[in-house]
């Protein structure tokens, strides 16, 4: 580097001296001068030579300087850049891992709350099966109650009176709703077999037992009867003096039925048997006369027992225009007898009132009283009231009742409708059921749809049931034959077993010759 110069001329300058030092004292004088010169001389030349090796010093110093600057500013851009780098890296796989936790507890929270869904869905399916199951029992039982209260009028009408003594008795022990009714025919039953005081005890604990019975006024009139007679079994003699009285009374009613209606009513208000009051009421129906009607209609608003009134209501539908429909509206409107209005529902099916049906099944409150307009709207064919109730329906039982009764209707194009396109499982397999009851070739292609190009497991198996209801081996051997999973094989192959048809037994045998 050209800083070191200014050292190599101090060095030359000091062997000069060093030389003057060591010559003669005449010779140094005589060239004193001269060397004065060159030192002159030479002192100017090295402060040049001083200048420029400083301001070369300060130029290369800028220089490395600079240099220096540029390198420190290359560098720290580079560790910037590599610090960016890293600190994006981190960031990126923070970031990530933050967007994976996310997603993790995202999916996690999802399952959870699928889980949940699932859980909540499956305590609904089993509080509506409990309840299901609850109104199934309470409907069995009531059925249990009215065969048996059924039963033993039956045996009175047949003159049975022993064993419907009993059975009465059996259905006053059970204490259900007609325990006054039963202990009321019990007594019928024992005074006709003699018991007078058997009856007359009867008698008096159905009336302590329930003061406000409208059975009351019947077992008023059979205590007098028991009372004035004299104890003796009655003869059946005396059951055809009955058949002939009503047909005389028939009779007259063709000729001279003005004569007739108070002889009518006095059955009817009497102590006979359950047989004689009941031809009374049909011969008063089928009078078809204003005054018939307007007996009728009180008998239907309750004047009597209840046995009576549903009687009456089933004649005033059965024989009536529609005055008794109206007659029958106004009963329904005002009676809290649950038992009549199913009978108010049941007569409106026999005169074809669809309006007032289809009022019921919309606006009633009690669900068992929807439930049965809904099913005698299905027998009278009411499918497009039904559609709309369908439609508006939310409630999972109702909206299966209303399957059933396009089932009761006829109407399988509505049923495979919903087995095709209904959301809920469940309304599809009951769809899937009662096509199964409706024995058509229309029915049968539709299933065979369904099966086709069902995916969920439970739902073929519901196809194979209804083809099994409809005794459709042909369908079930097809089926056993091209079916590669092995339990929906299975239970075409257990269906077949039990249907005892030659297309399945052929089929099996073929299955034992493998």
């Amino acid at each position: 580097m050209t800083i070191g110069r200014p050292g190599k001329q101090r060095d030359i300058l000091w062997m000069a001296v060093a030389a003057l030092l060591m010559t003669p004292a005449n010779a140094r004088a005589s060239q004193s001068q001269e060397d004065a010169d060159r030192l002159a001389a030479a002192q100017n030349s090295g402060q040049i030579a001083q200048r420029e090796a400083l301001e070369t010093a300060r130029v290369a110093k800028r220089a490395t300087a600079s240099a220096v600057t540029h390198a420190i500013d290359r560098a720290t851009t580079q560790s910037i850049a590599s610090l960016e780098a890293s600190v994006t890296s981190r960031v990126a796989d923070r970031v990530a891992s933050r967007i994976e936790e996310r997603v993790e507890q995202k999916i996690d929270q999802d399952q959870e709350s699928r889980e949940r869904e699932q859980e909540a869905r499956e305590r609904a399916e089993e509080k509506r099966e409990r309840e299901q199951e609850a109104r199934e029992r309470a409907q069995e039982k009531i059925e249990r109650l009215q065969e048996l209260y059924d039963d033993g009028r039956e045996d009175l009408d047949d003159d049975r009176y022993d064993r419907a003594a009993e059975k009465f008795q059996q259905l006053a022990d059970m204490n259900g709703p007609q325990t006054d009714a039963a202990l009321y025919w019990k007594a019928y039953a024992e005074n006709r077999l003699g018991k007078r005081d058997t009856a007359l005890a009867t008698i008096a604990d159905m009336k302590r037992r329930f003061p406000q019975s409208r059975w009351q006024k019947d077992a008023t009139a059979l205590e007098i009867e028991v009372k004035q007679s004299t104890g003796q079994a009655v003869k059946p003699a005396d059951q055809s003096d009955e058949e002939l009285k009503m047909l005389a009374i028939q009779g007259l009613m063709n000729s001279d039925p003005e004569r007739t209606f108070p002889l009518l009513e006095k059955v009817i208000n009497g102590s006979g048997s359950p047989k004689e009051k009941s031809k009374a009421l049909f011969v008063l129906a089928q009078s078809g006369s204003a005054q018939a009607r307007e007996i009728l209609g009180r008998i239907a608003r309750g004047q009597t027992n209840p046995d009576l009134q549903r009687k009456a209501v089933e004649y005033l539908g059965l024989f009536g225009g529609s005055e008794a429909r109206k007659t029958l509206a106004d009963v329904y409107a005002s009676s809290n007898d649950a038992s009549v209005k199913h009978a108010i529902l049941r007569s409106y099916m026999i005169g074809g009132d669809h309006e007032r049906l289809f009022a019921a099944a919309k606006s009633e409150k009690d669900e068992s009283l929807r439930r049965e307009a809904i099913r005698q709207l299905g027998l009278v064919h009411g499918t497009s009231e039904l559609e709309q109730l369908y439609q508006a329906e939310s409630s999972t039982d109702l909206r299966r009742e209303i399957l059933q009764a396009f089932f009761l209707a006829g109407d399988s194009g509505r049923l495979v409708k919903a087995a095709q396109g209904e959301k809920d499982a469940d309304l599809r397999r009951a769809a899937i059921r009662n096509l199964g009851l409706i024995h058509s070739e229309d029915s049968g292609k539709a299933l065979q749809e369904i099966y086709a190009k069902e995916t969920d497991h439970a739902l073929k198996v519901e196809v194979l049931n209804a083809y099994f209801l409809q005794g459709n081996a042909k369908a079930l051997v097809a089926i056993a034959r091209s079916e590669k999973d092995p339990e929906l094989k299975k239970t075409a192959v257990s269906k077949l077993s039990l249907m005892h048809s030659k297309e399945g037994n052929d089929y099996l045998m073929e299955l034992l010759q493998k």
